[in-house]
Protein backbone atom coordinates (compact mmCIF):
# COMPACT_ATOMS: atom_id res chain seq x y z
CA UNK A 1 0.00 0.00 0.00
CA UNK A 2 1.49 3.32 -1.12
CA UNK A 3 0.24 6.57 0.35
CA UNK A 4 0.04 9.76 -1.67
CA UNK A 5 3.02 11.95 -0.65
CA UNK A 6 0.88 15.12 -0.51
CA UNK A 7 -2.11 13.55 1.23
CA UNK A 8 -1.36 10.42 3.23
CA UNK A 9 -5.08 9.68 3.62
CA UNK A 10 -5.14 8.74 -0.06
CA UNK A 11 -3.76 5.47 -1.43
CA UNK A 12 -2.10 5.21 -4.84
CA UNK A 13 -3.16 2.48 -7.26
CA UNK A 14 -0.64 1.34 -9.92
CA UNK A 15 -2.28 -1.85 -11.27
CA UNK A 16 -3.78 -2.01 -14.75
CA UNK A 17 -7.19 -2.96 -13.36
CA UNK A 18 -9.41 -2.22 -10.37
CA UNK A 19 -11.78 -4.87 -9.02
CA UNK A 20 -11.74 -6.65 -12.35
CA UNK A 21 -12.15 -3.56 -14.55
CA UNK A 22 -9.34 -2.15 -16.69
CA UNK A 23 -8.04 1.36 -16.10
CA UNK A 24 -5.97 3.75 -18.24
CA UNK A 25 -2.72 2.52 -16.75
CA UNK A 26 -0.67 4.98 -18.84
CA UNK A 27 -2.43 7.84 -16.98
CA UNK A 28 -1.67 6.38 -13.54
CA UNK A 29 -1.08 6.16 -10.75
CA UNK A 30 -4.67 6.57 -9.60
CA UNK A 31 -6.26 7.37 -6.27
CA UNK A 32 -7.70 4.10 -4.99
CA UNK A 33 -10.54 5.77 -3.07
CA UNK A 34 -11.57 7.69 -6.20
CA UNK A 35 -11.71 4.51 -8.28
CA UNK A 36 -13.88 2.93 -5.60
CA UNK A 37 -16.27 5.89 -5.55
CA UNK A 38 -16.47 5.96 -9.35
CA UNK A 39 -17.37 2.27 -9.47
CA UNK A 40 -19.89 2.64 -6.66
CA UNK A 41 -21.61 5.58 -8.36
CA UNK A 42 -22.01 3.62 -11.59
CA UNK A 43 -23.31 0.59 -9.66
CA UNK A 44 -25.89 2.70 -7.81
CA UNK A 45 -27.08 4.19 -11.08
CA UNK A 46 -27.44 0.74 -12.67
CA UNK A 47 -29.29 -0.58 -9.62
CA UNK A 48 -31.91 2.15 -10.05
CA UNK A 49 -31.92 2.36 -13.85
CA UNK A 50 -30.99 -0.89 -15.64
CA UNK A 51 -30.56 1.11 -18.88
CA UNK A 52 -28.13 3.99 -18.50
CA UNK A 53 -27.09 6.92 -20.62
CA UNK A 54 -23.60 7.87 -19.43
CA UNK A 55 -21.57 10.67 -20.96
CA UNK A 56 -18.42 12.73 -20.51
CA UNK A 57 -18.17 16.50 -20.53
CA UNK A 58 -15.44 19.00 -19.61
CA UNK A 59 -16.12 22.42 -18.10
CA UNK A 60 -13.62 25.24 -18.47
CA UNK A 61 -13.30 28.74 -17.07
CA UNK A 62 -13.08 31.73 -19.43
CA UNK A 63 -9.74 33.45 -19.76
CA UNK A 64 -9.60 37.15 -18.96
CA UNK A 65 -13.21 37.40 -17.79
CA UNK A 66 -14.20 39.23 -14.63
CA UNK A 67 -15.51 36.24 -12.70
CA UNK A 68 -17.15 35.90 -9.28
CA UNK A 69 -14.87 34.89 -6.41
CA UNK A 70 -16.56 31.50 -6.08
CA UNK A 71 -15.10 30.34 -9.42
CA UNK A 72 -11.80 29.79 -7.60
CA UNK A 73 -13.47 27.17 -5.40
CA UNK A 74 -15.65 24.13 -5.90
CA UNK A 75 -18.75 26.24 -5.27
CA UNK A 76 -18.86 26.68 -9.03
CA UNK A 77 -19.20 22.95 -9.76
CA UNK A 78 -21.88 22.64 -7.06
CA UNK A 79 -23.81 25.45 -8.70
CA UNK A 80 -23.49 23.82 -12.10
CA UNK A 81 -24.81 20.52 -10.76
CA UNK A 82 -27.72 22.16 -8.94
CA UNK A 83 -28.70 24.09 -12.06
CA UNK A 84 -28.38 21.03 -14.30
CA UNK A 85 -30.49 18.94 -11.90
CA UNK A 86 -33.18 21.61 -11.95
CA UNK A 87 -33.27 21.53 -15.75
CA UNK A 88 -33.60 17.74 -15.77
CA UNK A 89 -36.46 17.95 -13.23
CA UNK A 90 -38.18 20.61 -15.32
CA UNK A 91 -37.87 18.48 -18.46
CA UNK A 92 -39.34 15.45 -16.74
CA UNK A 93 -42.21 17.46 -15.23
CA UNK A 94 -43.13 18.69 -18.70
CA UNK A 95 -43.03 15.13 -20.03
CA UNK A 96 -45.43 13.97 -17.35
CA UNK A 97 -47.70 17.03 -17.69
CA UNK A 98 -48.04 16.44 -21.44
CA UNK A 99 -48.71 12.74 -20.85
CA UNK A 100 -45.87 11.72 -23.10
CA UNK A 101 -46.09 8.02 -23.83
CA UNK A 102 -43.80 6.03 -21.59
CA UNK A 103 -42.50 9.10 -19.75
CA UNK A 104 -39.85 8.17 -17.17
CA UNK A 105 -38.17 10.07 -14.38
CA UNK A 106 -34.40 10.36 -13.96
CA UNK A 107 -32.14 11.17 -11.08
CA UNK A 108 -28.84 12.85 -11.95
CA UNK A 109 -25.79 10.96 -10.77
CA UNK A 110 -22.34 12.27 -11.46
CA UNK A 111 -18.59 12.08 -10.87
CA UNK A 112 -16.34 15.12 -11.23
CA UNK A 113 -12.62 15.77 -11.03
CA UNK A 114 -11.06 19.19 -10.55
CA UNK A 115 -7.71 19.58 -12.27
CA UNK A 116 -5.26 22.45 -12.48
CA UNK A 117 -3.61 23.07 -15.84
CA UNK A 118 -0.25 24.52 -16.79
CA UNK A 119 -1.49 28.07 -16.29
CA UNK A 120 -2.77 27.22 -12.80
CA UNK A 121 -6.34 27.57 -14.05
CA UNK A 122 -8.74 24.91 -12.78
CA UNK A 123 -11.09 22.97 -15.05
CA UNK A 124 -13.49 20.10 -14.46
CA UNK A 125 -13.96 16.66 -16.02
CA UNK A 126 -17.36 15.09 -15.45
CA UNK A 127 -19.23 11.85 -15.93
CA UNK A 128 -23.01 12.21 -15.88
CA UNK A 129 -25.35 9.22 -15.52
CA UNK A 130 -29.06 9.33 -16.45
CA UNK A 131 -31.96 6.96 -16.96
CA UNK A 132 -31.80 5.94 -20.64
CA UNK A 133 -35.55 5.37 -20.68
CA UNK A 134 -35.86 9.12 -20.07
CA UNK A 135 -32.89 10.41 -22.11
CA UNK A 136 -31.34 8.55 -25.02
CA UNK A 137 -28.82 10.99 -26.48
CA UNK A 138 -27.04 14.32 -26.01
CA UNK A 139 -28.39 16.02 -29.12
CA UNK A 140 -26.39 18.06 -31.60
CA UNK A 141 -23.84 20.63 -30.49
CA UNK A 142 -25.09 23.49 -32.68
CA UNK A 143 -28.78 22.68 -32.50
CA UNK A 144 -31.22 25.43 -31.48
CA UNK A 145 -33.45 22.82 -29.85
CA UNK A 146 -33.49 22.15 -26.13
CA UNK A 147 -31.18 19.19 -25.61
CA UNK A 148 -28.66 17.86 -23.12
CA UNK A 149 -25.83 20.02 -24.45
CA UNK A 150 -27.84 23.23 -24.25
CA UNK A 151 -28.91 22.35 -20.69
CA UNK A 152 -25.27 21.96 -19.68
CA UNK A 153 -24.33 25.22 -21.38
CA UNK A 154 -27.13 27.05 -19.57
CA UNK A 155 -26.19 25.43 -16.25
CA UNK A 156 -22.52 26.42 -16.64
CA UNK A 157 -23.55 29.98 -17.53
CA UNK A 158 -25.67 30.09 -14.39
CA UNK A 159 -22.80 28.76 -12.26
CA UNK A 160 -20.41 31.39 -13.65
CA UNK A 161 -22.91 34.24 -13.61
CA UNK A 162 -22.37 34.88 -17.33
CA UNK A 163 -24.67 35.02 -20.39
CA UNK A 164 -24.99 31.62 -22.04
CA UNK A 165 -23.57 32.91 -25.33
CA UNK A 166 -20.30 33.68 -23.48
CA UNK A 167 -19.82 30.14 -22.20
CA UNK A 168 -20.93 27.81 -25.00
CA UNK A 169 -17.34 27.13 -26.05
CA UNK A 170 -16.39 26.40 -22.42
CA UNK A 171 -18.61 23.30 -22.30
CA UNK A 172 -16.48 20.80 -24.17
CA UNK A 173 -17.93 17.54 -25.44
CA UNK A 174 -15.01 15.15 -26.06
CA UNK A 175 -14.88 12.59 -28.85
CA UNK A 176 -17.14 9.56 -28.41
CA UNK A 177 -18.69 10.95 -25.22
CA UNK A 178 -21.68 8.59 -24.82
CA UNK A 179 -22.00 5.10 -23.37
CA UNK A 180 -25.27 3.20 -23.30
CA UNK A 181 -24.82 0.72 -20.48
CA UNK A 182 -27.18 -2.12 -19.57
CA UNK A 183 -27.38 -3.96 -16.28
CA UNK A 184 -28.34 -7.14 -18.13
CA UNK A 185 -26.47 -7.46 -21.41
CA UNK A 186 -28.38 -9.29 -24.12
CA UNK A 187 -26.73 -12.20 -25.89
CA UNK A 188 -24.59 -11.04 -28.78
CA UNK A 189 -24.48 -7.44 -27.51
CA UNK A 190 -21.28 -5.83 -26.16
CA UNK A 191 -20.99 -5.00 -22.48
CA UNK A 192 -20.29 -1.25 -22.33
CA UNK A 193 -19.57 -1.12 -18.59
CA UNK A 194 -15.85 -2.05 -18.91
CA UNK A 195 -15.46 0.58 -21.66
CA UNK A 196 -17.14 3.22 -19.51
CA UNK A 197 -15.04 2.46 -16.44
CA UNK A 198 -11.82 2.41 -18.47
CA UNK A 199 -12.64 5.79 -20.03
CA UNK A 200 -13.66 7.45 -16.78
CA UNK A 201 -10.80 6.04 -14.73
CA UNK A 202 -9.01 9.10 -16.14
CA UNK A 203 -10.94 11.21 -13.61
CA UNK A 204 -9.29 9.25 -10.80
CA UNK A 205 -5.65 9.85 -11.75
CA UNK A 206 -3.42 11.38 -9.11
CA UNK A 207 -1.68 13.83 -11.47
CA UNK A 208 -2.80 17.45 -12.08
CA UNK A 209 -4.97 17.59 -8.97
CA UNK A 210 -4.34 20.16 -6.27
CA UNK A 211 -3.54 18.82 -2.80
CA UNK A 212 -3.43 20.91 0.33
CA UNK A 213 -5.15 23.87 -1.35
CA UNK A 214 -8.39 23.52 0.59
CA UNK A 215 -10.26 22.44 -2.55
CA UNK A 216 -11.49 18.90 -3.12
CA UNK A 217 -10.12 17.39 -6.30
CA UNK A 218 -12.85 14.81 -6.72
CA UNK A 219 -16.55 14.44 -5.95
CA UNK A 220 -19.54 12.20 -6.64
CA UNK A 221 -23.28 12.24 -6.15
CA UNK A 222 -24.59 10.72 -2.94
CA UNK A 223 -26.92 7.75 -2.79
Amino acid sequence: MIRHPHNTNLRLHYDNSFEGLSVMVDKGPFIEQYLSRLKRTIELALDEYPRLLAFRVDLRLPAGADLPVHTDSNVVISRFIDSFKAKIRQNRLKAFEHNEKGAHDSRVRYVWAREVGQRERPHYHLLILLNRDAFYTLGKLDSTADNMISRMQEAWASALGLPVEHVRYLVHIPDNPMYRVDLKVKAGKPDRLPELFYRTSYLCKAATKSYGSGHWGFGTSRG
